[in-house]
This record gives structure tokens, C-alpha cells and sequence, in this order.
């Protein structure tokens, strides 16, 4: 089974987590004369939604991407939502931090080959690449239907901010498992 039942559920948790973190990035330009409860509750939900399908697909497709080159090698690899991250990213969110650093998920595998260490640990910042460049050029040649046209700058933005950040040469982050992965394979 490629995704078990414990996954799926850390999947849904996450996003739900994510959603609510991320639920301000939406940009609201106007307000209406009179605001109701109703508008507000629409409008928390509208946020709520956007950052959803904006930032979540982002970050579960990028832990897939690791757990499916981990599978493809072989390797036992498991999705997990970071709980603790998560409730951390929580509070920073409840105490209103500008900048939210946290890490919402990850995936455990079992031992590999440097060669394929180094494969696993690029394939998580490529699919931030590989989104970016097909929200881009989908942007760029006005494939995008007007009503996602948002949606679909967010996306790109994202995934750009995303792969550059995972690439960064730091321990813990792809970028830093893949320079030490070649630095020990030459």
C-alpha cells in the first residue's frame, strides 16, 4: 500500500493545521458598507480555503515526493505530520509572530545508498520546482482561468519561496542532505 490509513489521517490533519495558520494570506482590497456576522464567517471560511489550496498541496506533495522516490529505491518511507512543529507553528500564530517558521511534516525512511539518499532528499525541493514552473508558465500564457488566477500566483510564489528555502545548505533541510550526501559520494 503506497499511502496507509496513519498517513492519510496525518495528511488531514496537517492541511486542516496549515489552513488555519496560513488563513490571512488572502489579501481582502475592499469590505462591504455593512459588515454581518455572516459576512465574517464567509469570509473566514474564504481564507481559510485559499490558504488550504494554496499552501498545503505545496507541502504534502513535496514530503510525497520524497516518500515515492524512497519507494521507487525500495526503501520503506512513511509520511508523518509533525505534531509538534505544528503546534508550535500554532501558537506563533495565536501570539501574532510576522513570520511563521515551522515544519509541518516529513518523512521517515529506512537506510539507502548515498547515491539514493541524495535523489530522496532532491526530490521534495523539485516538486516545489516543477510546480513553480507549471504555475508560471500557465500564468505567463494566460492559461489560467481568471477566478484562479490568484490562486494560481500564490501557488508559484509559494513554490518558488519553498525550493529555494528546502535548497538552503542547512542541517536539517534537503539543500544541507544533499551537499553532504555529495561531498561523501566524491
Amino acid at each position: 500500500m503506497f499511502v496507509t490509513l496513519t498517513e492519510i489521517f496525518d495528511i488531514v490533519v496537517m492541511t486542516f493545521i496549515v489552513g488555519y495558520i496560513f488563513k490571512d494570506i488572502l489579501p481582502i482590497k475592499e469590505y462591504p458598507h455593512t459588515i454581518t456576522i455572516d459576512y465574517l464567517q464567509q469570509l473566514e471560511y474564504a481564507r481559510f480555503t485559499f490558504a488550504v489550496m494554496a499552501v498545503a498541496p505545496a507541502i504534502i506533495l513535496h514530503e510525497l515526493g520524497h516518500k515515492f522516490v524512497a519507494l521507487a529505491f525500495g526503501v520503506q518511507a512513511t509520511f508523518h505530520a509533525a505534531y509538534g512543529f505544528l503546534l508550535f507553528g500554532l501558537v506563533m500564530k495565536l501570539l501574532n509572530f510576522p513570520f511563521i517558521f515551522f515544519v509541518p511534516a516529513y518523512v521517515s525512511h529506512g537506510p539507502t545508498t548515498v547515491g539514493a539518499g541524495i535523489i530522496i532528499a532532491l526530490a521534495g525541493p523539485l516538486v516545489h520546482g516543477l510546480l513553480w514552473l507549471i504555475s508560471r508558465y500557465s500564468l505567463q500564457h494566460k492559461l489560467v482561468p481568471r477566478k484562479y488566477y490568484l490562486l494560481a500566483a500564490f501557488t508559484k510564489y509559494i513554490n518558488g519561496f519553498l525550493f529555494i528555502f528546502n535548497m538552503l545548505p542547512i542541517p536539517g533541510f534537503d539543500g544541507f542532505h544533499v551537499m553532504n550526501g555529495l561531498m561523501r559520494l566524491f
